[in-house]
């Protein structure tokens, strides 16, 4: 597909109009109280109407609660280790969560405006960082094996946000200040350390011998694992604002598929990073509102590419071609589990959607937020496990919620703020909260 033209000049001057009517005409701050990052708001300009984040109907009330739906299917092995597609799948998982324990660290202040998260390596070990950007390597007992931090002291003031990927010799780090390097992953010794002209916040992906990442320019980059050089470049439309969630890429077919921040995915030849295809799911007049933008992991599995966003859309995408299958109105930028024939996803309203994924009707759809205020809260994440989905939440509570009638049979205390979505290892349970990985068995 032919790439955009350049909105460089349109992007600024929208968005500084944007920010000008928000402040002074209803007189409110940039915060989640304002009003701003939840309501519609319209810039009338050269005798038009735009919109930003037009409102759909979206899925708002209970469809076929009676629908009963019962899962056969193999349990997948080591959702949470290179998993190259990003799909959790069907976990074997259970406990009563009656032995809770946790490896404390030094608290992350900005955790809940982050989208941090835990590696788990070929060898069971867990790998996370703090707040002063030290990383910190542990085993599935929460013993420390090592901890390092190749930070300055102006480094560490900035609070740098770390993200992970390894195989079984070398842990690749890549963070918000630029950052890029490659650790000994037995030992926590310095192989290389490169500085970008741009920020990262993107998943890392190893393939073989190559690294892919994106940075804040949309550029993705394939690098060398052995010595840090960079074999290719592909850059989309450059970003002026930074985007609040972290950008999702994913391997297959001899692609690397990655979202930008304007909702653009695209595919790209593994080899040479030449363009394939691509993608838009967001229209084009509504760029300057790139900032506000939510989207969930890519997601594949076998042919069929799976994202959805803040803006009530949730795609399937031919993977080799880039055409979409199908869309539905689903409010949600959770990553979602697709298992045999269903997709499983929450909306942030709460209702838990099941969807046949051949061609994306609702099967049903449940509110399991029917008994809480859920206005306060919202859900961080969820993973399928066995007979039920335990779906994190904004308030540190965890639901366990019956994947056969969609209803909610336990709420569990985990903590007192916003926890992680769920990983599991060996039939065991991490969540990330700011100052901890807490485990459950």
């Amino acid at each position: 597909m032919k790439l955009k033209k350049d909105y460089k000049e349109i992007l600024v001057h929208k968005f500084f109009y944007l920010l000008f009517l928000i402040i002074f005409t209803t007189q409110c701050s940039l915060d989640t109280k304002s009003g701003f990052w939840t309501k519609t708001e319209k810039i009338e300009k050269e005798n038009k109407v735009i919109k930003i984040f037009e409102s759909k109907k979206t899925i708002e009330k209970e469809f076929n609660p009676n629908l009963n739906i019962k899962i056969n299917s193999i349990y997948t092995k080591k959702p949470f280790i290179n998993n190259l597609n990003n799909n959790a799948g069907y976990i074997n998982f259970e406990s009563d969560f009656d032995k809770i324990s946790k490896f404390k660290f030094r608290k992350i202040k900005n955790f809940n405006f982050i989208n941090p998260d835990l590696l788990i390596g070929n060898d069971d070990a867990l790998v996370f960082f703090d707040e002063k950007g030290a990383i910190l390597k542990f085993n599935n007992d929460s013993k420390l094996i090592w901890k390092k931090n190749y930070y300055n002291k102006n480094e560490i003031k900035q609070r740098p946000v770390i993200n992970f990927a390894a195989n079984n010799k070398i842990l690749i780090a890549a963070d918000n200040l630029a950052n890029l390097y490659a650790i000994d992953y037995l030992n926590g010794n310095l192989i290389w350390k490169n500085f970008n002209k741009s920020s990262f916040n993107s998943e890392i992906k190893i393939f073989d011998d190559k690294v892919f990442l994106v940075d804040y320019e949309n550029v993705i980059r394939c690098i060398s694992i052995e010595d840090g050089k960079e074999i290719w470049s592909f850059g989309t439309e450059k970003s002026f604002i930074k985007s609040q969630r972290k950008l999702s890429l994913i391997i297959q077919n001899n692609q690397v598929i990655f979202i930008d921040t304007f909702g653009d995915i695209n595919s790209l030849d593994i080899e040479t990073g030449s363009l394939n295809w691509q993608t838009q799911t967001i229209n084009e007049y509504i760029y300057e509102s790139a900032f506000l933008l939510k989207n969930s992991k890519l997601v594949s599995d076998n042919e069929t590419i799976y994202i959805s966003n803040n803006q009530n859309s949730f795609f399937a995408i031919d993977i080799n071609s880039g055409i979409i299958k199908w869309e539905q109105k689903i409010n949600t930028y959770l990553d979602p589990s697709i298992i045999e024939n269903l997709v499983l996803t929450i909306s942030q309203d709460g209702y838990f959607i099941i969807i046949d994924k051949r061609n994306g009707n609702i099967l049903r759809s449940t509110n399991i937020f029917n008994f809480l205020n859920y206005k306060k809260i919202f859900p961080t994440g969820f993973i399928a496990a066995k007979k039920f989905i335990f779906v994190s939440l904004s308030n540190g509570r965890l639901l366990k919620v019956n994947i056969k009638d969609g209803k909610t049979k336990d709420i569990i205390k985990i903590d007192g703020s916003k926890i992680s979505r769920p990983y599991t290892l060996n039939k065991q349970m991490y969540i990330l909260r700011n100052d901890a990985i807490i485990k459950v068995e």
